[in-house]
This record gives structure tokens, sequence and C-alpha cells, in this order.
């Protein structure tokens, strides 16, 4: 008989403070190095996107990495969240860390296959169960976006945005960005090293 391991919120306390990013999803654990600077980047232009929006209708609030601890073997942190001033009530806990699900979540890939399997599979799953209502996969070398949103009870594949379109979304009235911003400072071709 083989026994599992299942990774908890708990044994995350055992590990030293080097530096790494560990996620917890359906009791397994994912160990990955600090972000490429391009992912970051592209985290970052989101998040400005979403919070320029957000200051004009002050509906909720943008955060970028925050912890999400939707039990004790699902913790994650997403590259950015959105979520709104009503549901942040009852998902923010004393801990300083989201309880609940935002309404969205947004995801920048890193290089691998791991690592995308993770992003497009596992996390799509989760935020999918756990009652997400629109996730954002970017990926900063095609300048791609792909929207998820929440049909029929589940996360669906709604739509692939490139450079010269637009994303909007039913869930945030009035937010429009252009695709081309969320990438702009980003080199093409051969010159961007990977992860």
């Amino acid at each position: 008989m083989t026994v599992s391991l299942r990774w908890t919120i708990d044994d995350l306390k055992l590990f030293p403070d080097d530096g790494k990013h560990r996620e917890i999803i359906d009791g397994e654990l994912y160990v990955s190095t600090q972000p490429h600077w391009h992912h970051q980047g592209v985290a970052d232009q989101v998040a400005f996107a979403l919070e320029t929006w957000n200051r004009r209708t002050k509906a909720g609030r943008v955060r970028s990495a925050p912890g999400i601890i939707f039990a004790k073997d699902d913790a994650v942190a997403p590259d950015v969240v959105w979520i709104s001033r009503e549901r942040l009530k009852t998902a923010l806990g004393q801990d300083g860390k989201l309880h609940g699900a935002p309404e969205l979540v947004v995801e920048v890939l890193s290089f691998g296959k791991e690592n995308e399997e993770r992003d497009k599979e596992l996390k799509l799953g989760l935020y999918s169960r756990r009652g997400v209502l629109e996730y954002w996969i970017l990926d900063w070398r095609t300048r791609q976006v792909d929207v998820y949103r929440r049909q029929e009870a589940a996360l669906r594949h709604t739509a692939t945005l490139y450079a010269d379109d637009t994303l909007t979304t039913p869930l945030l009235p009035g937010f429009a960005c252009a695709v081309a911003t969320l990438f702009e400072e980003i080199p093409t071709g051969d010159t961007v090293e990977e992860e």
C-alpha cells in the first residue's frame, strides 16, 4: 500500500525563508523561484490598469500576490486579484490572508511546462471550484490574454485576446484596457531569455 503525503499550510512553517514561492493545491506542494523581471512587469501593468479603474469606481480592492487560503490543503498566491468591497468583508481573515474567493484572479505564466500546467489546469480547476468569477492568464512571450468566465457553475474559456484587442469584462463595468499596454515594455524576439 502506498501512502502519499498531503501537504497543508501548517507544513509551510517548516521551510526556511529562502525566497522560494510555495503553493499547495489539493494537498500537493508546488515550489518555484522568484518570477522573471518581465513576468513581474506584466503583473504590475495589470494591477495598475485594474487600480486605475478601481480608483474611479471605488468598487473593491486590487492586490498583487495576496495569500489565499481556501482550505488547509489549498493555499495559493496568484499574481493579481480584484475583490469587491462586499466580498472582502467576509473573505479577509484576521491573519491578513483571503479565506474566500476574489471575483477576479490573474496569473502571468512562468516559463516551463510544470508552471504552465499549474496555471492552466490545476489553478483553473481550483479557482473554478472555489467560486472565482473570472480568471485571466497572461503570457508575456506570446503577448496574449486567455479569459475564463464563470458559466454554468464553472470557469470556461471565453476569449483569447492579442495585442490589437481590448480587454473588457462585464465583471468590472467600464473597465477597458488595450492588451498591447500590458506588454509594452517587454522586448520581442531573441532578446528575451528564459526564466
